[in-house]
């Protein structure tokens, strides 16, 4: 048995495609295009790598890109003041600072400062909340990717068994919230459970969000399970997941490679999540089934 490759880069693209289709019509409705801005603070070089891919999607699907790059100086009270300008521009309908911020910043206190109908990074207490009780809010781009594609490769997820492995605020926790909301019977673990690989070989979904190169071994695998990757560790042999992927690829059913499978899924989202922040705020229909 080999698994099938989810292919992450191709779905994405998909979703790009249909957001632009959306972004065309929201503009002949509304007079404007969808707005995101984003505020870089210092030169961490990740960050900047991450920037420019985010204002490269951002053109190409049609929105207005509002960057923000501020020196690695730049006081606390200065940002949060430039959030509340973003906050109440009409013309930004989400607001996305680069994390991690300089040192002398709590990143708390910018990320709950951001207005949270347009936190469509879906990082604010708030959204969090929304989640966790079933309201409509943003949820963080990449448990919402990992989602998309499990139900592209499952269709139905209701009554499986769900591991997520990470209970991170950005990735395993809200992961665990919408996998619940499917009806999954879902385990949150990590680095500290029990037995992990006996948690890890009982369940039809595996969802891999504990940030350390090739932990979830093959063998830990439940025959025909599905495996979503959300690791992206940097090791001398390159870029290697969270799970071991040779080992996995004789056992799981499906599985994501690292790279191109969760990563191109992330910046897909992002786009999804400040259109549909447009579409509320000049309460304009959208097909939520495309997106």
């Amino acid at each position: 048995m080999t698994a099938s490759i989810i292919d992450g880069k191709a779905f994405a693209l998909g979703l790009r495609e249909r957001v632009a289709q959306q972004v065309a019509a929201f503009r002949a409705a509304a007079g404007r295009a969808p707005g995101l801005a984003v505020v870089l603070v210092g030169e961490d070089p990740a960050s900047a790598v991450y920037v420019r891919s985010k204002h490269k999607a951002t053109v190409a699907a049609g929105m207005e890109s509002f960057e923000h790059k501020l020196p690695a100086t730049t006081s606390q009270e200065d940002l949060l003041a430039l959030v509340d300008r973003l906050n109440a521009d009409p013309a930004v309908d989400g607001i996305l600072v680069q994390l991690p911020l300089p040192g002398h910043i709590d990143e708390r206190a910018v990320t709950t400062r951001i207005d949270p109908d347009k936190d469509v990074d879906g990082f604010h207490p708030v959204n969090a909340g929304r989640l966790a009780t079933g309201l409509h809010g943003f949820v963080p781009c990449t448990p919402l990717g990992c989602l998309m594609l499990l139900k592209d490769q499952l269709g139905g997820l209701a009554g499986l068994d769900a591991v997520v492995i990470g209970r991170s605020n950005i990735v395993g926790k809200p992961m665990a919230q919408l996998l619940i909301k499917e009806s999954c019977t879902v385990t949150v673990a990590h680095s500290k459970t029990r037995d992990l690989s006996s948690v890890v070989k009982r369940a039809d979904i595996v969802v891999a969000a504990v940030g350390r190169p090739e932990m979830i071994k093959g063998d830990w695998i439940k025959p025909g399970a599905c495996v979503i990757d959300v690791g992206i560790n940097r090791t001398d042999q390159g870029l290697v997941g969270d799970v071991d992927f040779a080992g996995a690829l004789s056992v799981a059913g499906a599985i994501t490679p690292v790279p191109g499978g969760v990563g191109p899924m992330t910046i897909a989202v992002l786009l999804r999540n400040t259109l549909v922040s447009a579409h509320r705020r000049e309460q304009v229909p959208h097909d939520k089934d495309a997106l």
